[in-house]
């Protein structure tokens, strides 16, 4: 499927595109301190707002799944939180061409106990690099190419193409190939075979046919690209993100490898890049779903990433919202599926039988919504 670009004219293309990177720089005079200041509050007013009530809502609901146990309070919190960070990402990523280069990005960026990602990197082998819409994960594709590793990272691209554009030449500056989300079937093949690593974000819901694996203890639709990729190339799959520091934290010394930066977090980022899973080949082969395997065990570390920091995702995204055949089609748990669960290794039977519960709790909502949709019409 292509993508197709606005079809506004393109001398209106131009103003558009050239108002919207004046804004975009408006932060740069400012100083990175007072404008992530600024950017946070932008957030919360946002968050707060009458007409943004709908999508905080969402995002407390979506918390009351994840963490049940907090206390009200907390989950709008939270909830408001997720818009800070938006907005102050917003901020960090006009900075980073400035201060994410070869000079300067090891005062922004820490680098974690990544040993282990930088050995395969190094050793050529088909590399995928999955995060999640949590931290700053553009920071991750940037920091894998300042290390001297090329980079193609799958992006959607924006619809003004003057505006798009400048986006993917000021990305190749920094050794980053941006590859369109629509083109990525053939792209991203073509970069594997010539040891490119292929950088995804791969939170995004699959729709209603895609794998569903549990994330936070409920089935969630996941897209099978990085699987399917995994499989044809025998690729190593690295699971990182780029966590944002909290004032005054430190990341342990001992798992620590690149701590050169200012001491004032205030003059930086303030990010750790942190490899939270890694695997191959060797570890799914023996698995009897292999692409449930890879798909279930990627989608588990994204989870753990979100954990780590829960405040810096973007709680705000119909994350469930895609169901599973047997939930729209009101029928029994599938016996399949369950053995798909229960053949992953870390899989216990008290976690099994919650996630199966909640389904048919999922199953018995949508069939409540449909039947009162029924008394609706017929009224």
């Amino acid at each position: 499927m292509a993508f197709k670009h606005s079809t506004l004219p393109m001398w209106l293309q131009d103003g558009i595109s050239g108002v919207l990177r004046s804004t975009i720089t408006l932060p740069l005079s400012l100083g990175l301190g007072p404008a992530v200041g600024v950017g946070r509050g932008a957030g919360r007013l946002f968050a707060n707002l009458p007409f943004n009530k709908r999508h905080v809502r969402r995002a407390v609901q979506n918390l009351d799944i994840a963490f049940p146990d907090w206390s009200a309070e907390r989950k709008r919190e939270l909830a408001i939180a997720s818009y800070e960070h938006l907005m102050q990402l917003g901020v960090e990523l006009a900075y980073t061409p400035r201060l994410v280069n070869h000079d300067g990005w090891s005062k922004q960026v820490r680098l974690g106990d990544v040993s282990k990602a930088l050995t395969s990197l190094l050793r050529g082998e088909p590399c995928i690099l999955v995060s999640g819409h949590c931290g700053n994960w553009e920071l991750v594709g940037y920091t894998v190419s300042m290390l001297g590793f090329p980079m193609q990272a799958v992006y959607r691209p924006l619809d003004l193409k003057p505006l798009d554009n400048w986006v993917r030449e000021s990305r190749q500056k920094r050794g980053l190939t941006l590859v369109s989300k629509f083109g990525a079937v053939r792209e991203l093949p073509e970069g594997l075979q010539r040891g490119v690593p292929a950088g995804l974000v791969a939170d995004q819901n699959g729709g209603d046919y895609g794998v569903f694996v549990p994330f936070f203890g409920r089935l969630t639709s996941t897209y099978k690209s990085v699987g399917i990729l995994a499989m044809q190339f025998n690729a190593t799959v690295i699971c990182g993100v780029a966590r944002r520091l909290q004032p005054g934290e430190q990341p342990d010394p001992s798992t620590t490898i690149a701590t050169v930066r200012s001491d004032d977090s205030r003059d930086g980022m303030n990010y750790v890049i942190e490899l939270v899973d890694q695997f191959g080949p060797a570890d799914w082969e023996s698995q009897p779903d292999r692409l449930y395997y890879i798909t279930a065990r990627y989608r588990r570390s994204i989870e753990k990433m979100v954990r780590r920091s829960p405040e810096q995702y973007l709680w705000m995204h119909r994350i469930w919202r895609s169901r599973p055949p047997h939930e729209r089609k009101d029928r029994e748990f599938p016996g399949a599926l369950r053995d798909k669960l229960a053949a992953l290794p870390w899989m216990n039977e008290t976690e099994l039988q919650s996630i199966i519960a909640r389904s048919d709790e999922d199953r018995r909502m949508i069939r409540e919504k449909e039947d009162h949709g029924f008394r609706i019409a017929g009224q």
